[in-house]
This record gives C-alpha cells, structure tokens and sequence, in this order.
C-alpha cells in the first residue's frame, strides 16, 4: 500500500531517528512509504492532532501522490482518528496501530497469537464507534429484537467476553512456564535471556551462540516468540539455558507489554540478562534506555545486566570487555555476524553462572530497593 508518513516535532528527543523507525515499521507492516510530511507544535490539536491546516496539507498530498493509508508516528485519540479518516477519505492508523499490525503477522506460535489478538482487541474496543455509525442502531427483524441492546454494546460484550477468555487461557500458559522454571530452579540450570531494541541483532547472536537456526531478518520485529536452547560452556559450568525475546521499541503500546507478559515472564526470572546493543547506531543511547524503561515496567530491572555491544566492525571498535568498580562485567563488545569476541562473551556468562551469592548486606539492600524501602548507599552491579 502506498502510505504517506507524518510526524509532529514536540522538541523531545531525536525526531530524526524516531520518523526513521516509523519508516521502518511502515516497511516491515508490508506499506510503501512515498511521502513524508512532518510539523512542529507545542502541542497535539484536539481534533485532528496536527491542526486543520496540516490536515489539509497531508489531503492535497493523499490526492497528488494517490495515497492509499496515511501512518502517523504517534497514538491517536478514537476521535482524532475519526476526524482525520473523514476528512482525508482514507484510512488513517497511528503507531499504535501499526506495531500491532506487525505483531499480527509475526506471530506463529499458538501462545503469540493469543497474546496478539488479547493486545489487538483492548486497542478495538475503544474504536469501535470508528467509521461504523451503523453499529449505533439498535437491533431488527425477526428473531433479532432484544432487550434494546444496540449493535454497538453487542460487539462490546463479545469483546469483553473474548478478552476474559484469552485472559484465562494465556494465565493456564504462564502457570505452565512456572511449571518450567522451577524444574529449571530444581536442577539448578542457569539462565540467560537476550533482551535489547529490535532489530539490534538479538536473534543473530542467539542462532550464533546456539545454532538454534531462528529466524532472523533485516526488520523491526522480526522475532515474536520466545525460543529456549541449551548451551555448554564447559566442563566447570555445564550447560546453560539461552532464551531469545521479543524486541523492544520506543512507545511500545502498553497494550502488547501487558499482553506479551507471559512472554517476557522468562525476562523477570532469568539469572541474568545479556542487553543486545547496536554499537553502530547513532541513537544507541536512546535506545538503551527505551529497553531499560520496559524493563522497569515489566519488573526486570533488578535483573543483572551485561550489555553486549553488537555489530562492532560497522562501529570501527575492537572486542573486548569492561569491568565496573566492583569488577564484576558490565560490558562485551562484540560482532555477533563475523564472530568476534564471542569468546569473550562465553566467558562473561560462565564468570557469571560461577560467581558465588550476594553477600547478604548486599542482598538486603536488593530486597530494600525491591520493595521501595532505597537505601541512602547506591545500589550494586551494573543496570
């Protein structure tokens, strides 16, 4: 589809990368992005978002590059959205919209899909009134007629319904990976899981470290579902648990970070997190904190952390690893598609895997901090 791109300069952050990302997504949900048009406010219109005379401008553009979606690069309001697909004549989605688009098409697990479809109708429920007025009278005809109930509140019922149902149904999955995770807690295998933004080489450093042969792609979310393999790293540390997890981005809708918590529940519990970074990219920064912001949300973020500086020969860097003050490993540069420093990196999992328990001052300031009780010294290792 050919797809027209706008976003609004708010002055916070990197426009730049952000509309970059949003191209991305456009490619990756199977659009044609053909035109970009872009604003700056201090604020978001009430009604169209960009205001009446943008709105305009983005119309003449619809009708002179003949326009068959229009993406925004932000959430927009049921109303918002209803103002502009009336006024532009076609179909208008925000990000939100967007990343569950792609969610949709990824997914190929049973567990993925239900939380996919659990993300996509909490998003629906609040556009239901969305260009259908007809769903606003009530229901005729023979055998039709009830208790004044429209169309409208019909569908928001079997919505409900359904929501409820695949509650249910991914609450009985997430018993199951307990299930799991405390026979992996009984045979004492150590876990790891890779976490970072999508797209920063994640699933390609899984496949290298485990031959696990996931899929992997040049795309924003390319990997949905969580895969486990096992990997020996000697005789000393025996075999440890890997796991690949969905990629992270900005604005990540809260709808599918609620969804795909049975997911990320390998995150919270893992023994330590391997922080997948593209080393190459001018926004890595950003990024980094975008996955350490979700990390937070989900409840991982006292998980110990190693960042894995990837994709090093387009960075021009050398492997290598840094210590923090307390010497523990708080960084592994590394090329994950040549090779590189993958030996360094086998070797900060098995030092971590053998490094013997907090000491119990260290551990009581952990448990402190868990339950919002910080301490006036800083907290230990690195985050």
């Amino acid at each position: 589809m050919r797809a027209a791109l706008v976003g609004i300069d708010f002055g916070a952050g990197d426009f730049a990368a952000s509309l970059d990302e949003l191209s991305l997504l456009a490619k990756s949900a199977g659009a044609d992005p053909v035109s970009t048009i872009t604003a700056k406010r201090s604020s978001p219109d009430p009604a169209y978002y960009v205001g009446s005379g943008k709105a305009d401008e983005i119309g003449q553009a619809v009708l002179a590059d003949k326009i068959e979606i229009v993406i925004f690069n932000h959430a927009l309001s049921p109303a918002q959205q209803r103002n502009l697909e009336r006024k532009l004549n076609v179909r208008v989605v925000d990000r939100t919209s967007l990343i569950l688009d792609i969610f949709a098409q990824r997914a190929k697990t049973n567990e993925g899909k239900l939380q996919v479809e659990l993300a996509q109708l909490q998003h629906l429920a609040t556009r239901l009134i969305r260009g259908w007025t007809h769903l606003e009278r009530q229901k005729g005809g023979i055998g039709l007629r009830g208790p004044g109930e429209t169309q409208l509140e019909t569908d928001r019922r079997l919505i409900g319904e359904r929501v409820k149902m695949l509650r249910t149904r991914l609450a009985k999955l997430r018993k199951q990976h307990e299930t799991q995770r405390r026979a992996r807690g009984r045979n004492k295998t150590f876990s790891v899981s890779l976490v970072g933004y999508t797209n920063a080489g994640k699933s390609t450093l899984f496949n290298t470290l485990t031959k696990a042969g996931v899929y992997v792609a040049n795309q924003l979310f390319a990997t949905l579902d969580t895969t486990s393999r096992r990997l020996y790293l000697g005789d000393e540390v025996g075999n440890v648990v890997v796991s690949d997890t969905v990629g992270f981005v900005r604005e990540l809708p809260h709808q599918l970070v609620a969804a795909f918590r049975a997911t990320l529940e390998e995150t919270i519990h893992a023994d330590l997190l391997l922080h997948v970074v593209d080393g190459s990219s001018p926004v890595r920064n950003e990024q980094i904190e975008q996955v350490n912001e979700v990390l937070r949300e989900i409840g991982a973020d006292h998980v110990p952390q190693i960042l894995v500086w990837n994709k090093i020969d387009a960075a021009g860097l050398e492997p290598g690893v840094e210590r923090d003050e307390y010497d523990k490993i708080s960084r592994v540069f590394i090329s994950a598609q040549s090779g590189a420093g993958l030996d360094l990196l086998r070797g900060a999992i098995a030092e971590a895997a053998t490094a013997g328990p907090e000491l119990p001052e260290f551990a009581l300031e952990r448990e402190e901090l868990e339950l919002g009780l910080a301490p006036s010294s800083p907290s230990v290792g690195p985050h």
